[in-house]
């Protein structure tokens, strides 16, 4: 039986895990990801922190399997990145994450440096201040040199450097930085030579679970991965989960639940145009060969309930004591509406400028309706990307696999269901996307045939299901219908207008 490594570098945890061939767990190690910030707001991760925090990971989960490793796939949370010396082979800049607003104004620089349209179809990507190309001018605005003998890795590109000591990326990767061509799968030379960039600038690209070199990192061998071991970039994070649950095809959508809240769905690779332009969703390339993911999401769900627990109480309010106030509410809308934009709002109708707000409250609310309100708040934000989804793909969404920390609040869950109207299937997978991150990375070393071979192989089993409840999605949906969608417009509005 082989043994398969998966790291996953997440915006709140980095997690290590070793599984079987049929994607059983067999040991999983985890610390927190340590983000730093400055007076300003600014957030990064150290490099050097970032490493000893996955290399103590690895170091603990292969502890009963040494020198039994097979292949090892890494994923992460996708636009977090940094610039390394190719000469030196240390960090230039320190990594950004995803969430940091500080390439706002590079942002907007791009967006008018061509045809919005013409850049989807090529990109499948709209531009935001989250991916890399924005991220990079934004460096070289504070030092016009930054980038000369530099490249710029992502999260899951920088530990599979520091394993191998070599550059490499995988597709779904490379395009989120904004630079890479979705089309035909290469860097987009033209476009970013506009911006004084040159396609050196990034690792060669490849499909996700390609090994991209071998494990040559001393202190890794010195505490039991072989040398020579495969070792594969796995792509992004909730792609990654995706493969792991089986949802490849067009039928089975992902949620993943964590920091941020984001549905995945796929479908074969075609040409990208208006009618996907005009939808809000981002798309990519899968992790899965010649097809193409549909992705959008909040990037604080589970943001907005750490940020709750934080402010109801003077410690921390405890997942216990949440779950004994929601027990205490009523069926049915509350009557709040949350709208979960503390980290601007997400697809749909991006907006970084747009702020968390609740609407409808009143003296006899308590802590457990604002708790349950904003439940409600980020199922109806969902629900705006499943309708998106939905005209995308010409037909009702009516079964959802949902993975992540989320899961574990079963009162989350029947909200879920009851505001979107779907079946909710929990999988028997404590971690999809580490498993993911494996998986990916035996096919691309063929330990399995292809991505339907892998998923049988594993053939999960689901944990639970979450039907909607007929009476309380009646009520959800006039409350989305005739109350959620008018205010999400004047807000959405109303944070336009304080953009210009």
């Amino acid at each position: 039986m082989k043994m398969l490594l998966g790291i996953d570098v997440g915006t709140t945890n980095c997690k290590a895990a070793v599984f079987d061939e049929m994607g059983k767990c067999l040991k999983i190690a985890s610390r927190a990801t340590k983000t730093h910030y400055r007076e300003d707001g600014q957030a990064f991760y150290n490099p050097d922190e970032i490493w000893e925090i996955v290399s103590s990971n690895i170091k603990d989960a292969i502890e009963d399997y040494k020198q039994s490793i097979s292949v090892i796939g890494i994923t992460s949370m996708a636009e977090t990145g940094l610039l390394i010396d190719k000469k030196s082979m240390l960090p230039k800049t320190e990594m950004i994450p995803w969430f940091d607003k500080r390439a706002m104004e590079e942002t907007e620089f791009i967006l008018k440096s061509s045809d919005p349209i013409d850049r989807f179809s090529k990109s499948g990507l709209r531009p935001s201040f989250k991916y890399g190309l924005p991220k990079l001018l934004w460096l070289k605005k504070q030092d016009s040199n930054i980038t000369r003998d530099a490249v710029w890795l992502s999260a899951s590109d920088f530990i599979a450097f520091k394993l191998t000591g070599e550059f490499g990326t995988d597709y779904s990767l490379g395009a989120r930085t904004y630079g890479f061509r979705i089309d035909e799968k290469i860097w987009d030379v033209p476009w970013l030579n506009t911006f004084g960039l040159d396609d050196t600038l990034f690792p060669a690209a490849h499909l996700a679970g390609t090994p991209i070199g071998e494990v040559n990192n001393q202190e890794c061998i010195d505490f039991g991965l072989s040398k020579g071991t495969p070792v594969a970039v796995s792509g992004h994070d909730h792609v990654c989960a995706a493969l792991a649950v089986g949802a490849v095809n067009p039928d089975t959508i992902l949620d993943s639940m964590g920091t941020a809240e984001t549905l995945v769905g796929s479908f074969k690779e075609r040409r990208l145009g208006e009618k996907e332009f005009k939808s809000g969703l981002s798309y990519g390339c899968h992790v899965v060969k010649d097809r193409y993911f549909w992705m959008g999401g909040n990037p604080s769900s589970g943001g907005s309930v750490e940020w709750m627990r934080s402010q109801l109480s003077d410690t921390q309010l405890s997942y216990d004591e949440m779950l004994r106030l929601l027990a205490e509410t009523t069926e049915g809308p509350t009557g709040i509406l949350y709208f979960p934009y503390l980290s601007g709002s997400g697809a749909p109708n991006p907006n970084p400028y747009a702020k968390a707000a609740f609407i409808g409250l009143e003296k006899n609310h308590g802590r457990k309706d604002i708790i349950k309100s904003m439940l409600e708040g980020t199922a109806y934000q969902m629900k705006l990307v499943q309708k998106s989804a939905e005209e995308i793909a010409g037909k009702e969404i009516t079964k959802v696999v949902a993975v992540g920390g989320g899961t574990k609040n079963k009162y989350w869950m029947q909200i879920k269901a009851d505001v979107s109207g779907c079946t909710y299937s929990i999988p028997d997978i404590s971690e999809s996307t580490l498993l993911g991150a494996a998986m990916a990375a035996g096919i691309g070393s063929g330990i399995y045939r292809d991505e339907l071979e892998a998923i049988e192989k594993i053939s999960n089993q689901f944990l639970s299901e979450i039907r909607p409840n007929e009476v309380n999605h009646s009520a959800y949906q006039a409350v989305y219908e005739r109350d959620y969608l008018l205010m999400e417009e004047l807000l959405r509005t109303y944070y336009k207008k304080q953009q210009s």
